[in-house]
């Protein structure tokens, strides 16, 4: 009779304790030779490959560059009738006691028309008078926050000359004006003719009382302002030297019909149609991808028809940072810049809290147009290079933070110690003497930029 299957795993009567334990005991053996085997293989597929950052980033990893100087393009504004602007808003059109407690609550319901309510919002919302109080009170104090620290940086060169005529596309209530007068010393010695256009005229008449408080506490020569009803194309009867408008464009394309493109030609030909042959332009927009997109493709045009980007531009060649399709959720980053609202008026600060809308950024992009290349020596030394940030500081690894910049190499990525990040800001423009050949500057494989390690 055969033997039963499981007649092997059985120990013999032949077999005594001794063997049972012994053969227990190789199997033990040989266990733990498997699990030192498995554990072995674990631990060389855990040993990290040699990647890009450790190859780049390593703490002995020599500087590529050095940094030469280095120029803010936010500087702090100490004035004092921008932290009591609210002040001078009050004397002008002032609110009952019951008016201010309602105030934060219009303010944030004119947040909701101004973004996801677009749509039902009356094209003359501006002349109803809480709507315009709501509307100066809060956007129009932040937007001369970010406006006269932008202003006070710029080069003499990116304003208007004296006896210019100006004009102020989508003027609201005077916004751009006022904080030009308020940020620029040089140019309350000026004499100026403003013509500032826009739909509401209950907005252009209360920005002029608002201008012509705020110019009274300050010295300087008075600037004559011609306020004009209209949209953007009415005529206007003289060509200007100078034009400037803030968020008019952004509005512009949200409310058109036409393709983004077809749209952009037809209001770069328009702002030419504006201009005399050597007119300057100052445009800014918020910090948003369609409104950089705007910017980049006027800057595109401005270059074709000989004018100069004076600023942030480092750079005439293509833009890096173009915006294109990035507000469809795509890779392409947007040129715009930030600070930190820390500093921003304390009661400004308050109203945005109690209107439900705290703000702890600023965000604009901008383009300052010449019509012709500035005098400039010939640099003898080709190693510096120009960069002009465009983010806020990332986490690199070895304790190293990262800027993304624009230069002629194109998009740039800046790398810093830690301990040094916090002398780096948004919008800083840098020039910097590259150690080694630009054949040898490697780059980034997340981003494609060139790395410039200080």
């Amino acid at each position: 009779m055969s033997d039963k299957f499981y007649s092997k795993f059985i120990p013999s009567a032949k077999t005594s304790k001794k063997s049972v334990k012994e053969s227990r005991k190789d199997y033990k053996k040989e266990d733990r030779k498997e699990t030192s085997k498995k554990s072995d293989s674990f631990q060389k597929s855990a040993t990290p490959k040699k990647t890009f950052y450790n190859d780049n980033y390593k703490d002995n990893a020599d500087a590529n560059a050095q940094l030469m100087s280095s120029y803010p393009l936010f500087k702090k504004v100490d004035i004092k009738i921008i932290d009591n602007f609210d002040e001078i808003v009050q004397g002008v059109m002032p609110l009952n006691s019951r008016q201010l407690l309602q105030l934060p609550d219009n303010i944030r319901n004119l947040s909701h028309q101004m973004t996801d309510e677009r749509s039902t919002r009356r094209l003359g919302y501006m002349n109803d008078k809480l709507q315009l109080s709501a509307y100066i009170r809060y956007f129009t104090w932040w937007n001369l926050v970010r406006l006269s620290r932008l202003f006070s940086s710029l080069d003499e060169k990116c304003f208007p000359s004296d006896n210019a005529i100006c004009l102020d596309l989508g003027s609201g209530p005077l916004t751009v004006v006022t904080a030009l007068w308020l940020a620029r010393p040089d140019l309350r010695q000026k004499e100026l003719t403003w013509y500032c256009l826009d739909v509401s005229q209950n907005s252009l008449a209360a920005g002029e009382d608002i201008f012509l408080s705020v110019a009274a506490r300050l010295p300087g020569k008075t600037w004559k302002i011609i306020r004009v009803k209209g949209n953007f194309g009415t005529f206007i009867k003289q060509k200007a030297d100078f034009i400037t408008c803030a968020n008019m464009f952004n509005e512009i394309e949200q409310q058109g019909e036409m393709p983004p493109e077809y749209q952009n030609k037809k209001d770069f030909d328009q702002l030419i149609n504006y201009a005399k042959p050597d007119t300057k332009f100052l445009l800014i927009e918020p910090g948003v991808p369609k409104a950089a997109r705007t910017l980049t493709q006027f800057r595109e045009r401005f270059i074709k028809q000989g004018y100069h980007i004076y600023s942030p531009c480092p750079h005439l060649d293509e833009c890096p940072m173009n915006g294109f399709k990035a507000y469809t959720g795509s890779s392409h980053k947007w040129c715009n810049f930030a600070f930190t609202t820390t500093d921003a008026p304390k009661k400004l600060q308050q109203l945005s809290i109690n209107a439900k809308l705290p703000k702890e950024r600023a965000v604009l992009s901008f383009i300052s147009a010449v019509p012709e290349n500035p005098v400039v020596s010939i640099k003898i030394d080709s190693s510096l290079k120009t960069l002009r940030i465009v983010s806020d500081g990332f986490n690199l690894p070895y304790h190293r933070t990262g800027f993304y910049a624009c230069s002629s190499f194109g998009l740039t990525l800046l790398s810093v110690a830690e301990e040094e990040a916090q002398n780096y800001n948004s919008g800083d423009l840098l020039e910097v003497k590259i150690k080694t050949p630009d054949s040898a500057l490697k780059t980034d494989e997340k981003s494609g930029a060139v790395i410039i390690r200080l």
